[in-house]
This record gives C-alpha cells, sequence and structure tokens, in this order.
C-alpha cells in the first residue's frame, strides 16, 4: 500500500490527532515523505471538497473528521448509537476497564487481541468511560465514568462481583506485562483464569 493509504488509514483509526512525527514513527518512512503525503491528504480532503470527511489541523496535529455541512446528521446518527445497546465487544471492553482500569490502550488491545480505537471512541461519547492523559507524556489510560458507576447500582467499581479476583488476577498481569507471543498467552490466561475460578 502507498504511504498515503497508510496514513489515511491512520488518522481513520485514531481517536486522537497526530502529529508528523508520530506519523513518521508509525510509518516508518522519511520526513519529507511524510510532509509530501500530508499535503497530498489535505488537498483530497479539503473544506472546499464536496466529500462528507475533511482533514484538521490544529497546532501541528492532524485527524480526519466529518464535514461541518454534515454536523445535523452526524449528530443524529450518534444520537441514535449513544442510546441503542452495546454491542458485545462494547460490553467485552467496558467490562476489562470496569475491573482493570486505569489502563492504557495498548494493554486493553493486549488483552482483546484488536484493535479498540473505534469502541473507546463510542464509549466516551457515551460518557461510560473517561480517557485521562499522563502529564509526564506517557500513554493516556481509560476508566470507568461515575455516571456508569451510578447506573449499575454500586457507590464504587470494588463492589462489582468477584472485583478483587479479576482486577489483581496475576495470571493477566503476566499478559499485560508480555511483549511477544500474544495470541499463545492469550489463550494460556483464559485457560487459567477459568481454573482459577472452578
Amino acid at each position: 500500500m502507498s504511504l498515503i493509504s497508510k496514513i489515511e488509514s491512520i488518522l481513520f483509526v485514531s481517536s486522537e490527532p497526530l502529529s508528523c512525527l508520530q506519523i513518521k514513527k508509525i510509518c516508518n518512512a522519511e520526513k519529507g515523505d511524510i510532509e509530501k503525503a500530508m499535503r497530498d491528504i489535505k488537498d483530497k480532503y479539503g473544506i472546499n471538497k464536496k466529500g462528507g470527511i475533511i482533514m484538521i489541523e490544529a497546532s501541528g496535529k492532524y485527524q480526519l473528521a466529518t464535514h461541518p455541512d454534515n454536523a445535523f446528521v452526524v449528530k443524529e446518527f450518534l444520537k441514535s448509537q449513544v442510546n441503542g445497546e452495546l454491542t458485545d465487544p462494547s460490553l467485552e471492553t467496558l467490562t476489562i476497564i470496569s475491573y482493570r482500569g486505569p489502563i492504557s490502550k495498548p494493554e486493553l488491545e493486549r488483552i482483546r487481541g484488536v484493535n479498540c480505537s473505534l469502541i473507546l471512541r463510542n464509549l466516551l461519547i457515551r460518557g461510560l468511560i473517561e480517557k485521562k492523559d499522563d502529564k509526564k507524556g506517557g500513554l493516556s489510560s481509560y476508566c470507568v465514568t461515575n455516571e456508569f458507576v451510578k447506573f449499575l447500582g454500586v457507590s464504587s467499581v470494588s463492589e462489582l462481583p468477584s472485583y478483587e479476583v479479576l482486577s489483581k488476577n496475576e495470571t493477566l498481569a503476566m499478559a499485560l506485562r508480555a511483549e511477544e507471543d500474544v495470541p499463545d498467552i492469550q489463550n494460556s490466561v483464559e485457560m487459567q483464569i477459568l481454573d482459577e475460578q472452578r
């Protein structure tokens, strides 16, 4: 795939704006090539184009967004998404955040084995989770909101069923620290957790 195609895909799934430096590291490309690709993408997704997607640039960071002229239809769609039922992947993600939060996106994706960007964005829109930025420049983390805890009818996530067992599970902690062989570790983690609960 072309560099432009890769950057478009990254900007599409990213839940936050990205700088050229971040994109350069992800794509493992030269600075000049990234800058040229960004100019081409800006031209393709300019505000004056008739497409539904535009590219926004602010403070040297870039993000794909919906065209402002489509704000009403997007708002109506998001309202239906917010009021609709959660999907199984969303419920799974929310459960992991409830028991293991605050948790970073890479840790969450190691547990689930799939990209969680769109699910996290949906849960943020619904107000079920919140994102906390690391002021020291580290990874952002996610945790459930007070509104979600109140909705469950508890005063704290520590009151969730089997919270002590699941939030401090050593097998799961080992999987989060692992950098390689993720699928095999996930399978063994699932088996060990089931064994521990029997």
